[in-house]
């Protein structure tokens, strides 16, 4: 379970303006959101990397086919620049997407002064860089050996030393203008899922093209936001997409008190509504806490050091309340665990003595005790590999490793 804070009163944009033009976005440019990271980003092309805080940016500014709808549980995916979910056929092996059109990118002098519109073959193109053996993209173990004709264009860029992005891939095709089809080498029903990470978003090539080994500096998409200042390991700032077609929030929930009340604020409103954001890179956890209660940042994780000084048991403390701030309680779907190193010499091995001493460790470990102490009670025993929220998890299961020093 993880905590997040939050300022409910954002002083700062009462006194803050920016001079941007906003054609469509509803965003309002006097609505400015603080936000810190507690590690920086390495550069917003996605394709050369897997770094969490530039996925995050580049998720406002790149658009997959499909995204999640994070309200549902467990989390599903619905349309993002797709009109609909694929029309799945031949029992799982081929994806067929229809893309909306007029979606543009955001104005770029790699466009030459010409409106962009989004096409098919912008996702070919990504996914060609993906595979291109020279991008060496971490991302690429999600699609090798799956797209039909792949490997065998792979196989000849690293004979040759060049990938020819002209050569044709049967396996990820343009079909007309906003058609898209994806055929596998084999069956599989997770492929929608892998084209909903931030990696596979649509790319233009005038864009690659023109800033070339800057790509990761210059992002440029048809996302909600457009990076405006970039200052490598200390700010990034983003400003609404003047151009954006924008969308209705309209989330549904299985109705947590949270959820209900988040439904209740947003709901039917035109997306997106803050007009700035500021991201500062700040690693030291204390430093974050300070900045937050002075009010320079909006939005923070509790680290587990500031509990004892935000909370009373599991509630806000009165003088936080009083302030307008909120503390969310939530469990992520993610897992923290350690893993024992099978070829040490002391406790690797399959000999059955090996065995029984993994197995004593793992039943003197206390995790209760390591959630009190470590986490100041901010985290939950997780039961299975699956996380909460997530597609398999299953309520009712229970480990059946447990704590028996004995």
């Amino acid at each position: 379970m993880k905590l997040k804070i939050f300022k409910l009163a954002i002083l700062s944009l009462a006194i803050t303006s920016v001079s941007y033009a906003f054609a469509q976005t509803p965003a309002q440019p006097n609505k400015i959101l603080h936000v810190a990271y507690e590690a920086p980003d390495d550069g917003f092309d996605m394709v050369k990397t897997t770094n969490f805080y530039s996925a995050s940016i580049a998720e406002t500014i790149f658009e997959p086919l499909l995204k999640y709808d994070y309200l549902a549980r467990p989390v599903q995916l619905v349309p993002y620049t797709a009109e609909s979910l694929p029309k799945v056929e031949q029992d799982g092996k081929v994806y067929t997407f229809k893309i909306r059109p007029g979606i543009y990118f955001t104005n770029d002098p790699a466009f030459k002064g010409k409106r962009r519109e989004l096409v098919a073959e912008d996702y070919v193109y990504a996914v060609k860089r993906i595979l291109d053996p020279e991008n060496r993209a971490p991302s690429v173990s999600f699609i090798e050996g799956k797209l039909l004709g792949a490997d065998a264009v792979v196989a000849q860029a690293k004979k040759t030393g060049k990938f020819n992005y002209a050569t044709p891939i049967a396996g990820v095709k343009a079909l007309d203008r906003y058609t898209l089809q994806f055929t596998l080498t084999r069956q599989d029903f997770n492929f929608p899922y892998i084209l909903a990470y931030i990696t596979f978003g649509g790319v233009a090539k005038e864009v690659v093209d023109y800033y070339g080994d800057r790509i990761g500096m210059h992002p440029v998409g048809t996302g909600p936001y457009m990076l405006s200042k970039y200052v490598p390991r200390s700010k990034v700032e983003l400003v609404a997409n003047p151009d954006y077609r924008g969308f209705v929030w309209n989330f549904k929930s299985t109705g947590t008190p949270w959820d209900n009340q988040l439904i209740k604020e947003m709901s039917g409103k035109k997306m997106p509504q803050i007009g700035k954001v500021v991201v500062s890179i700040i690693e030291e956890q204390q430093s974050r806490w300070l900045a937050f209660q002075s009010g320079q940042l909006d939005f923070d994780r509790l680290t587990a050091d500031a509990v004892p000084q935000a909370l009373d048991g599991n509630q806000l403390k009165t003088s936080f309340q009083k302030r307008g701030i909120k503390h969310f309680p939530y469990k992520e779907p993610e897992m923290t665990y350690t893993m024992m190193n099978m070829r040490d010499p002391v406790i690797g091995g399959f000999s059955p003595e090996k065995i029984a001493l993994r197995r004593a460790i793992t039943l003197a470990y206390n995790q209760k005790e390591s959630i009190r102490l470590v986490y100041k009670g901010q985290a939950v025993r997780a039961e299975m590999f699956i996380p909460e929220g997530v597609n398999g998890y299953n309520p009712k299961y229970r480990s059946s490793v447990g704590y028996n020093p004995l």
